[in-house]
């Protein structure tokens, strides 16, 4: 990823709003840019993000370099540090976080990027037979979650198919998981959230995680706890 750094401005928000200095940087990767506003004064940082998007969602100013999903395309790329924002939904370990425009995923054990206590690492206990690692895996899924919707894709009733299979070099995990509608955007960033939890358990060798459209989905196939959340009871 190339950096592409613009020359120091002043951005005013509006006669209401303090003069905030800082400098624009773009973010070069080949589905397209990401602009990111630096600030000159961290201290200036919640200032900022007070002022932009919705109040319900809280702000934030990177504290290191990380790894973050872009939403929709599930492409991996690195945010560097002194990017500000929103994080727009925090849940299963995950974090939903937007960026001048743009959204994306950080995972639970790279939150002490976002200020937060990273979440543990999955273990597996001593002598882990196979059933112990399919808990694991369906433990891992539980806690992806379309960064949209408040409800995981298991109570969704998304995953269709979840198939762990013993190899010389751990386990390798089959997984066949469909979208609520065939149009929905969320299948890349929701297929990327789920193999790269599943890879973080120990003994896994290989995630292959694929979207499939048969049968198609219904509300039937959501929990109640799903119904409940979404309004649908």
């Amino acid at each position: 990823m190339i950096i592409q750094e613009s020359p120091a401005f002043e951005c005013v928000k509006s006669q209401h709003q303090p003069t905030i200095a800082g400098s624009m940087q773009t973010f070069h990767h080949k589905h397209g840019k990401i602009r990111a506003f630096y600030l000159t004064d961290a201290v200036q940082a919640e200032n900022v993000a007070t002022h932009m998007y919705s109040l319900t969602s809280e702000p934030f100013k990177l504290e290191r370099d990380v790894e973050a999903i872009t939403v929709p395309t599930g492409e991996t790329i690195e945010l560097p540090a002194g990017v500000v924002g929103y994080i727009t939904q925090a849940l299963g370990g995950s974090f939903t976080i937007f960026v001048d425009g743009s959204m994306f995923m950080i995972l639970g054990h790279n939150a002490d990027a976002l200020g937060r206590e990273p979440i543990a690492a999955p273990e597996l206990p001593e002598n882990a037979t196979q059933e112990d690692v399919e808990q694991a895996v369906w433990h891992q899924l539980s806690t992806v979650y379309d960064p949209e919707i408040p409800v995981s894709i298991v109570e969704l009733g998304l995953v269709y198919e979840c198939e762990v299979k013993p190899t010389e070099k751990g386990y390798n995990v089959d997984i066949d998981m469909t979208l609520t509608a065939p149009g929905c955007g969320m299948g890349d960033v929701l297929v990327s959230d789920a193999a790269t939890k599943i890879k973080l358990i120990p003994e896994i060798n290989q995630v292959n995680c694929q979207i499939v459209f048969d049968p198609p989905w219904d509300q039937s196939m959501m929990s109640e706890e799903a119904k409940l959340e979404t309004g649908m009871l």
